[in-house]
């Protein structure tokens, strides 16, 4: 698949994720197969850009190719100029984000909110396309209800205005990420144009992967709940699409080798402090469905150093390889 001038191979795009796809964590998902990954959203809102949160959502430096920045807002003005900031810093493809549910973001008239005006969604965009040069995309949902699923028509008004790709969550804004992913509408929007359409919602596992694809017959699949704690889904996924046949779960020297460099890699990004509070999240989404994982979180949770939160997850990993993971953790929870 292609986004303007870049291959996007294999075709598979980590999801952007508030709190989540920061540079540590895509990097890992580009290292471990990912063909391309969305940054977090960046607020249109100029007064913020100056902030920490701001600034580390915008470092790139090291960053595999394509970079992608996403940025939010609903003035077409305002998003052109964070459009332009974003490639001031990097940004090689820019993507609107119209997905997001969170209440926060859509009482801002953002996000998945956008969906309800169509006409400002065409402002939005062609503004955005012709304030850059680079690529822009949009990631958009199936509608704002049941009754309101607009996503054709809001598709065909981006390739209209010049978007060069759309990313579709099978679900609409009042969902949330409840229920299941429905993909008739993903294939609908993706029979009512002609620039690449990218499926996301539910994607989580292999056969899921190939299923979704031949149900929608889209270009690519994004994935974003399903690769936390699991980065190498998307190797899984690109494996089991090229040969038929799944990989072998990784062992659990490998699970804690990744884990331990995407831990230290935040710490980098972070500093001491942040990077510990920002880890935990992920500590508990590696740890989960393994066995005394509540144990594991209760004592990892403790941990304010990076040298403790990086030994206690050492320990733990270890006593799951060596199977004595009840004595060692159970007893000390």
């Amino acid at each position: 698949m292609r986004i303007g001038p870049h291959v996007i191979s294999p075709p598979l795009i980590l999801a952007p994720m508030a709190g989540v796809t920061d540079k540590a964590f895509r990097q890992l998902c580009k290292r471990l197969g990912a063909g391309y990954a969305v940054s977090e959203m960046t607020t249109a809102d100029a007064r913020l850009w100056r902030t920490r949160k701001s600034q580390t959502r915008l470092d790139h430096v090291g960053e595999p190719a394509p970079i992608g920045v996403q940025i939010a807002g609903s003035d077409p003005s305002l998003l052109a100029d964070a459009a332009r900031h974003a490639v001031e810093h990097g940004a090689e493809i820019v993507d609107i984000n119209m997905g997001c549910p969170a209440k926060k973001v859509c009482n801002a008239w953002a996000g998945s909110a956008l969906l309800q005006d169509e006409a400002l969604v065409a402002r939005i965009v062609s503004t955005v396309v012709a304030a850059v040069e680079v690529p822009v995309t949009l990631k958009i949902r199936t509608g704002w209800n049941s009754v309101n699923k607009n996503g054709v028509r809001i598709a065909r008004i981006a390739e209209d205005s010049g978007v060069q790709a759309l990313a579709v969550h099978g679900r609409t804004r009042d969902m949330l990420y409840t229920g299941e992913a429905e993909y008739e509408t993903i294939a609908a929007i993706k029979r009512s144009v002609r620039i690449p359409v990218i499926a996301n919602g539910d994607v989580t596992s292999p056969e899921k992967a190939r299923d979704v694809l031949a149900s929608t017959g889209a270009d690519a699949l994004m994935i974003g709940r399903a690769a936390q704690g699991r980065p190498w889904i998307f190797r899984e996924i690109a494996h089991f699409l090229a040969t038929g046949e799944r990989l072998s779960a990784p062992a659990i020297g490998v699970v804690r080798d990744t884990l331990i460099e995407h831990v230290r890699a935040l710490h980098d990004l972070y500093g001491e402090t942040a990077g510990v509070r920002i880890a935990r999240k992920h500590l508990a989404w590696y740890a989960k469905d393994r066995p005394e994982n509540a144990a594991f979180r209760a004592i990892v949770n403790r941990a304010e150093t990076a040298a403790e939160q990086l030994l206690l997850t050492r320990d733990y990993f270890d006593a799951l390889e060596c199977s004595t993971v009840e004595r060692a953790f159970g007893a000390a929870a």
